[in-house]
Parts: C-alpha cells; structure tokens; sequence
C-alpha cells in the first residue's frame, strides 16, 4: 500500500458527530505507517463509485470504505474489476464484512491492521433488479441479497430510527414484521443443487461466514473464498420455521429447520408469481428494487485486504 484514499458518508451511523475524527484518527495511522493518504466525504447517494474510479486514475492502489456495510457496498460500485485493493474502517451499525474478516473494531485498530494486512482476490456478487422507476437496474455485493421478507424490512425501517437506535431499531422492526407480515411466495430457479421452478417466501444469497451480532452465522457454508452463492431457501410461510432459523444462528445450533433449506449456486433467478404484492430486494442491507431479479457471482472481481493472523 504505497495511495490511499479514505471515503467516508458524513450522513450516515450513529456517529455522524464523531465521524470526522475517527476518519482523521485512521489516517493518521496510516501516514505515520509511510502512506500516502487521504480523506474524502462522499459527495452525494450514488457518487462514491465515481469517486473510487477518479482516485484510482490517480494512482490510488488502495481505496478504504470508512462506515457500515452500506458505504462498505457504495465504495465497492467503483472497485470491481480494478486491481485496487478494497480496505474496511467499521464505522457503521451491523459491521457484518469487518467481522467476517476478523478487523479489529476501533478506526485506528483496524488501519493498524490494514498496513500489515494480506491482499486477497475474491468474487463478488451481482444482484439485477426491477427499479421502482420501472428500469432495470444492477448492483455488486460483498454480504447478502436477500429477496423477500429481510428486503421488506428496510422498505419499513425509519431512517430516522436506525440512525438514533441502531441494531435495535433493525430487531424491533424485525420483531414487527414476523407478527404481522403477509409473507408472498415468488418462484426461483437455480443452476445449483436446490430444487428448479420452486416457490419460496424468502431467499438470501449469502457469501461471508461471520455477521458477528446475534446472528452469528447466518448461512452455514458461505464463504468468501468460494465463488458460488449460500442459498438459505425459505419453502414456507411458517412464523415458527423463521423464528427458528434466527434462534438456530443466535444459539450456534446445527441443526435442519423444517421448510428451510440450505444450498450452494452461481445463478439464482426469481421471479412473481400473479399478481402478487410488489416483492423487495436487498444488496448489503441497501433496499434495492423489486422483482424480476437475478443473483449471480463474479469471479476474480476484487481485492481485498485481510488482517494477518
């Protein structure tokens, strides 16, 4: 790591305050460490990926998402294809990517960390979706997509709340959901093990181990070093299968839920079924649109940095 830039959304988190700080407090690290670093805040939603590209014709090698999964995901858009090296400041609510990598939590642990990290080429995923302005629309991404009632759930949620209340603004309108939602079946297609031409009332597409949290391991399988997707497939519209499933990751338990299946694809198609509710995607925990929907792997698609053991 010789050029870095560190992007940051000032609008986003709990720490919207302190932001800035604990932005300076990581480059510092890294300009102590012999780096050429720089900050950045995120010009507007959608603008990062310009950002990334611009620094990078600069002659940035490595480019730091300073935030959540969300920012993790905006920094990404920029990244795929390139040979720049995607590095994690954990600034955000669920950090699920910084724990699957095992960073430390803190700005200047983690940029410790990144001086003496491990470059590592990884797939990714790619989520194709309906736009709600009625275009078709793509996306990359690192965590999950998920197609159903977790997409559901962040159509819902409260800027507002999440910002102030954090994870427990995500469990209590999760909480809500699994009293109230109708959950819509929609038909998927894959060219993995999982049954074809089947209905389910949720898919998540899952590619890291760790979400750390009381989820724990939401998709045993998954992995980054794979490049296929973890399909968890939900055949049923059972509250008690759902609330299984979550106490199943909550407790570390291995063992089958009823109606819930476990398995590994490149390509995952889902599509409605009549004339059935409009049903949301998720890449990262950013809503993204509606059905149709494809989720796909892009081998060999980034770079990423991994802490030394």
């Amino acid at each position: 790591m010789r050029k870095a830039l560190l992007l940051y959304n000032p609008l986003s988190g709990r720490r919207r305050g302190r932001r800035v700080n604990e932005v300076e407090s990581a480059q510092a690290v890294l300009l102590a460490g012999g780096v050429e670093a720089t900050s950045a805040a995120t010009a507007g939603p959608g603008d990062a990926a310009e950002q990334v590209k611009e620094a990078i014709r600069h002659g940035c090698d490595t480019i730091f998402a300073c935030g959540g999964d969300g920012t993790v995901n905006d920094v990404l858009q920029g990244l795929v294809g390139s040979e720049a090296a995607l590095a994690v400041i954990p600034l955000g609510t669920a950090n699920s990517l910084a724990h699957d990598l095992g960073l430390p939590l803190s700005p200047t642990g983690a940029a410790r960390a990144a001086l003496t990290a491990k470059p590592r080429r990884i797939a990714v995923g790619r989520v194709a979706y309906q736009e709600f302005q009625g275009g078709r629309g793509s996306r990359y991404f690192t965590v999950t997509a998920g197609v159903g009632v977790d997409a559901h759930l962040f159509y819902k949620l409260n800027p507002l709340a999440k910002r102030h209340l954090g994870m427990a603004a995500y469990y209590a309108n999760a909480t809500r959901l699994w009293l109230t939602h109708k959950m819509e079946m929609f038909v998927i297609e894959t060219d993995g093990q999982a049954s074809r031409g089947v209905e389910v009332s949720q898919l998540l597409a899952v590619r890291i181990r760790h979400f750390g949290g009381v989820l724990r391991e939401l998709a045993p399988g998954a992995s980054l070093d794979r490049n296929d997707l973890r399909l968890v497939l939900f055949h049923t519209r059972s509250r008690a299968a759902y609330l299984g499933y979550v106490l199943r990751g909550l407790l570390g338990a291995n063992c089958q839920i009823p109606g819930i299946e476990l398995a590994h694809a490149s390509r995952v198609s889902c599509l409605s079924v009549g004339e059935s509710s409009p049903i949301f995607v998720e890449a990262d925990g950013e809503l993204l649109g509606t059905l149709p929907v494809e989720i796909s792997v892009v081998p060999d698609a980034l770079t990423i940095l991994t802490p030394t053991a």
